[in-house]
């Protein structure tokens, strides 16, 4: 099957649009005589004559009309596309899927959506909150926000906040049942088993893991 270059075609486009080769040379930037050697090889390619010249106008032939009605509401589709995907570079448009714990959504996301939703209505921001370890390739999700720095392989961790400090509270009389090293006891040292468990958590800290 025969093909034109889109580069080709819309030469043509331009041609027949303005019904001139000098007209049309000089809206694509390119000489007179290139623009009708393009013109020359594509009916070449196509074996049927797209354009009737004369000394002074130019025509698109029977053939030439059925292809202009062919392909120039496609070049004008594909126009319109582009143009409504540069939306995008101007200001922020679309969705967001964002996985986080509830502790990260209260102290970091809310925050910041606060003041970016009111600011970017076009953008739909989708929060998951899960403890898991979640894939968020799986999950479908564009980011997702944990404590620590450990990440899979493929994935890339970034600090989003400032280093939280954490803290062990009770009432006076747990912590006189099950006093409180100052200090990070030495590795075989006996401490409290003071267990801090989340349900759908895969994992426990226990409180000898927290620096102090």
């Amino acid at each position: 099957m025969l093909r034109a270059s889109v580069t080709d075609l819309l030469a043509f486009i331009a041609v027949a649009r303005e019904r001139s080769f000098t007209r049309a040379a000089a809206q694509l930037g390119v000489s007179q005589s290139a623009l009708s050697h393009t013109i020359r090889g594509l009916e070449t390619r196509l074996g049927v004559r797209l354009l009737t010249r004369s000394t002074r106008s130019v025509a698109p032939t029977a053939a030439g009309e059925q292809l202009l009605e062919t392909i120039r509401p496609r070049f004008e589709e594909i126009e319109e596309g582009l143009n409504q995907i540069a939306e995008f570079r101007e200001k922020p448009k679309g969705s967001f899927r964002i996985t986080a714990t509830t502790f990260a959504a209260d102290t970091v996301l809310w925050p910041v959506l606060r003041d970016f939703l009111p600011k970017h209505p076009d953008v739909q921001v989708e929060v998951v909150l899960d403890y898991g370890l979640t894939d968020i390739i799986t999950e479908r999700c564009d980011a997702g926000i944990r404590h620590g720095g450990e990440v899979a392989p493929n994935m890339i961790a970034v600090p989003v906040s400032p280093e939280l400090r954490m803290a062990v509270v009770a009432t006076p009389a747990y912590f006189e049942r099950h006093p409180v090293p100052l200090c990070m006891p030495p590795p075989k040292a006996v401490c409290p088993d003071l267990v801090i468990g989340f349900m759908s958590m895969p994992y426990v800290m226990r409180y000898n893991h927290f620096p102090y």
